[in-house]
């Protein structure tokens, strides 16, 4: 799905801390929401997952979208 549309997450945009971690969160509160994996007006480079980037939640465009996910009952997280 890289390159649709940049998908909006619900992660608040801040630095990632300096340290290693696995799957950061981000900060609990900001002004920008985290948006990932680039769009069709987006060069080849940021058409991937670690493609990510930070806007106003109130912020509409045709290159920002977001994903439907749902979680099934025995289906692991």
């Amino acid at each position: 799905m890289h390159g649709n549309v940049w998908e909006w997450c619900s992660d608040w945009y801040g630095e990632y801390p300096k340290s290693a971690v696995s799957d950061p969160s981000g900060p609990n509160e900001g002004l920008f929401r985290v948006f990932r994996g680039g769009s069709w007006d987006s060069g080849a480079a940021f058409c991937r997952s670690a493609g990510r980037n930070g806007r106003s939640p109130s912020d509409r465009s045709g290159y920002c979208g977001f994903r439907v996910a749902l979680s099934s009952p025995g289906i692991p997280k």
